[in-house]
């Protein structure tokens, strides 16, 4: 069995077809699905990656993700860090203010012992880098673009039945497979086929995503500012680029996704670092809301959830691909432990259950903590949050506790 990338016809149109049989099947192409198709390419597992939609209209958004150190230990563990390092941001500091407050909390690499703080990777790169890594994969197939339109548990094996993004004349293909992985992100179909229900709230804010480009080298830092509307975050990017996070209120955000160029960087300006260099031009705006959602069980008949299928936290901290990585992590080790034995059953899940269900729920309930502590000018909370600040500032245990919390590092993953 060989990768392919390209649109895959197994079948003659409108003539369902049965297709090869899987140990996982992976639901989702994007980087979580790719993550876990490259920690088990050299297993003896045989694994099917199912995408709905191609590379090129997945990477549209250019989105960017802050990887912590954890998920760098986990994509030298899986073998792409080599290739993926030069392609990506490093940072070195992590500065974190609260609106015109004076006083900046400081997080530097020796509060981790590490070289930098962590890195920035757009999402075109992710992902391009996990495709050639798999290409070489002879117990790994893309599907691609295929849609996943039925699941069903029971039995030895699941079965999945697949239709083509073909619209004019679309071809039905059926998959069995010993266990099947949702990664199709936090609207996932499969989630919700196979009956593991999700749970938690929206918050009353949007995001507004951009790229600026500046005039010169600046210091490689990123950091977050906290303003009463929501927090503002900032990462460098490769090239003299910055992606900006701005979390307002919905009608906020969506007046301001709405502004001209010139007018959307004059609202923009007093929000960011006084510091940073001239802005030459902006990107293409984009917004989506913020959630924090959380599965009842990751683990159902047949069938796993890891990533945003499973968890989805506020923005915050950027910890959204980072609790993914450690979900793909944990199930790849899982996995190929339990092998040869039924990888499916959920006596033999229960491990994965048990360690990233508290463990994802304590980050989340902490990115959740910290959007309403700072998301506000109630002048108690205002007092207790600046307090919290001087004491990052002063304490340096404590400054080195929270770092290595947020960076992945206080519980083992694997």
């Amino acid at each position: 069995m060989t990768s392919s990338f390209l649109p895959f016809d197994p079948c003659a149109p409108a003539v369902p077809c049965q297709l090869p049989p899987v140990d996982v099947a992976i639901v989702g192409g994007g980087v979580v699905g790719l993550s876990l198709a490259c920690a088990l390419r050299q297993s003896a597992l045989k694994v099917a990656v199912i995408e709905a939609v191609p590379t090129s209209g997945a990477i549209a958004k250019g989105q960017a993700y802050a990887l912590h150190q954890v998920s760098r230990q986990f994509f030298r563990e899986i073998g792409v860090w080599e290739a993926l390092a030069p392609r990506i941001q490093p940072f070195e500091q992590v500065q974190l203010s609260d609106g015109t407050f004076s006083q900046t909390v400081r997080f530097d690499p020796q509060d981790l012992g590490t070289e930098v703080i962590g890195y920035v990777a757009e999402h075109a790169v992710l992902v391009d880098t996990l495709q050639a890594t798999l290409k070489a994969a002879s117990n790994v197939v893309v599907y691609c673009p295929w849609r996943v339109i039925e699941t069903q548990g029971g039995g030895d094996r699941a079965q999945l039945t697949l239709v083509s993004a073909d619209l004019a004349q679309p071809q039905v293909a059926h998959l069995s497979a010993r266990l099947i992985v949702a990664a199709d992100g936090g609207k996932s179909a499969v989630r919700e086929q196979m009956g593991l229900k999700p749970w938690g709230w929206h918050y009353p804010q949007s995001c507004v995503v951009a790229t600026l480009n500046v005039a010169h080298p600046q210091p490689v830092l990123a950091y977050e500012r906290f303003w009463p509307t929501g927090p503002l975050g900032v990462l460098p990017l490769p090239g003299d680029r910055y992606r900006v996070v701005w979390t307002l209120p919905h009608e906020m955000a969506a007046a301001v996704l709405a502004l001209e160029d010139a007018a959307f960087l004059e609202r923009l300006r007093p929000y960011l670092d006084p510091a940073m260099a001239e802005i030459t031009g902006v990107s293409e705006r984009f917004i989506f809301p913020t959630q924090l959602m959380q599965v009842t069980s990751y683990v159902g008949d047949r069938c796993v959830v890891i990533g945003d299928a499973a968890h989805r936290c506020h923005p915050v901290g950027g910890q959204g691909l980072n609790l993914g990585l450690r979900d793909v992590w944990a199930l790849a080790a899982q996995l190929q432990a339990i092998a040869p034995q039924d990888i499916g059953s959920y006596p033999q899940l229960r491990q994965f259950q048990r360690q990233r269900f508290w463990q994802n729920s304590l980050t989340l309930a902490f990115t959740d903590l910290l959007n309403r502590l700072f998301s506000n000018d109630w002048l108690p909370l205002v007092l207790l949050r600046r307090g919290g600040l001087l004491a990052l500032r002063s304490i340096p245990i404590l400054r080195q506790a929270v770092l290595r919390f947020m960076a992945g590092l206080t519980f083992p993953v694997s």
